[in-house]
């Protein structure tokens, strides 16, 4: 939960210091990524140590098992916000573009929500709650589409766009992954809970790549 605590703090601060150009935030949360990276290895080291000395079975295995994936993807959400941080310095050297960076920042805060309760479903064992957040990366993939296609317009209307564009862009992608491993952490918590994954492959919402064809051969 400590963990999970700062990578929230993490998703909120590279959100804000993008839309606020604020660089000493962003390097806030990029020197703060050490602190996840150290967390995450504690935690396997600790989840290695617990299977060496009393080989768990059943439930007490999911439970290590659970901890190890969701350390894991933990550590990749964080990695992603240090992504959004890292692109601060050179947007703000750049035009911005219209609402993007609110957009992309109300995006960031939703998938901060999401983990959030995924956490809280691990903690309580509620597996509901579980079904709901992996239910909601749908509006995550739909808030990317929608922005993609606006960034496109944007490049289409003035080739001075195109540089920060592709920036924001790359941003939004990496706010989209953070709601996948959300996801994958709340896909942890029904296996937790009932010791089966899923039932149902998740649908993706990210039509992007055939946007991208249509907009080339246009």
């Amino acid at each position: 939960m400590k963990m999970g605590g700062l990578v929230e703090q993490a998703i909120l601060d590279a959100a804000q210091a993008l839309e606020t150009r604020d660089q000493e935030l962003a390097d806030q949360v990029r020197n703060n990524d050490k602190t996840i990276d150290q967390l995450e290895e504690l935690l396997n080291e600790e989840a290695a140590r617990v299977i060496a000395l009393r080989a768990p079975t059943a439930v007490d295995l999911r439970v290590i098992l659970s901890v190890m994936r969701i350390s894991a993807n933990l550590e990749r959400i964080g990695d992603l916000a240090k992504n959004l941080a890292k692109r601060n310095a050179i947007l703000m050297s750049m035009p911005s573009i219209n609402g993007a960076a609110s957009q992309l920042r109300r995006m960031a805060r939703d998938v901060q929500i999401m983990l959030k309760d995924a956490l809280d479903a691990y903690i309580q064992r509620d597996e509901a709650l579980a079904r709901d957040v992996i239910d909601r990366d749908i509006d995550i993939d739909q808030m990317y589409n929608t922005l993609f296609r606006e960034f496109l317009t944007f490049m289409l209307e003035d080739p001075r766009n195109i540089t920060p564009c592709m920036h924001l862009h790359f941003i939004a992608k990496n706010v989209e992954r953070m709601g996948d491993h959300v996801t994958s952490i709340a896909e942890q918590v029904v296996f937790l809970v009932t010791g089966d994954k899923p039932e149902e492959a998740r649908q993706k919402e990210d039509v992007t790549s055939s946007d991208a064809r249509l907009s080339t051969t246009s």
